[in-house]
């Protein structure tokens, strides 16, 4: 099992909302996002249970979750492994994702008593700010990106087009965070949610399909790159915590 010198905190007790088995999953998608947990790493239940101060049940109801999600699986009489990322299925969901985005672009710029304005308005008054009011901070931008891009497609209209978008962000959630270690890329990420809402605010379809296309693009692309040496710096002992 990869090691780490930095050990997560003992799992608390759950509020009445969220189960132990909830918290014990959140923790152990963090450990895979974070690459605590590295792909190819093997453990047993019993080395998580010990670990993150919980029984078995809980731990064992949340690797079967993330089993059934594509991130662990389990082997013969020998624990779980964590599996190597499927990068041929990051690319079908990120393709999928374009065509959803750009749909709703080109809904957004049209007339339609279905577009939410209220929600496109939310996101002018984050992106389409002074540079000296931008966030520096990384998870927050990193989840304003993610809202950004889910706010645009609910705001198009269609329930059922926002409900698969939900399902393929909750599934790129994982790599896409990774886009934000810069600061490089987050000074980029606002430029290009800026140009994209204008185009939207002038009701220039083509263009704002076209800056959302090109904008994803470069992050798939980052990401990926960003990936595959946090792998190798982690399956080396050397990233940094």
């Amino acid at each position: 099992m990869h090691t780490t010198t930095r050990r997560p905190p003992p799992v608390t007790e759950a509020p009445a909302h969220r189960s132990r088995a909830d918290e014990v999953y959140a923790q152990l998608k963090r450990d895979v996002a974070e690459f605590n947990l590295v792909p190819g790493d093997r453990f047993t239940e019993n080395e998580l249970s010990e670990r993150l101060g919980v029984s078995r049940t809980p731990v064992r109801q949340a690797l079967f979750r993330l089993q059934q999600e594509g991130y662990v699986e389990v082997l013969f009489r020998s624990g779980w492994r964590v599996l190597p990322f499927d990068f041929e299925q990051f690319e079908q969901l990120y393709d999928l994702r374009m065509v959803l985005e750009t749909t709703a672009a080109h809904r957004l710029c049209a007339d339609d008593r279905r577009v939410d304005r209220e929600l496109l308005d939310e996101l002018v008054a984050i992106w389409l700010v002074p540079v000296a009011e931008r966030s520096s901070d990384m998870v927050q931008v990193s989840q304003w990106d993610e809202e950004f891009h889910c706010k645009l497609v609910t705001a198009a209209g269609n329930a059922e087009m926002a409900k698969v978008h939900r399902d393929v962000t909750d599934r790129i959630r994982i790599i896409r965070r990774l886009d934000f270690t810069k600061q490089a890329r987050i000074d980029a990420t606002y430029e290009e949610h800026a140009k994209i809402l204008k185009a939207i605010q002038r009701k220039r379809g083509d263009q704002a399909a076209m800056l959302l296309r090109a904008h994803i693009e470069t992050s798939q692309a980052e990401v990926r790159k960003i990936t595959l040496h946090q792998v190798h710096l982690a399956r080396q002992g050397g990233l940094a915590k």
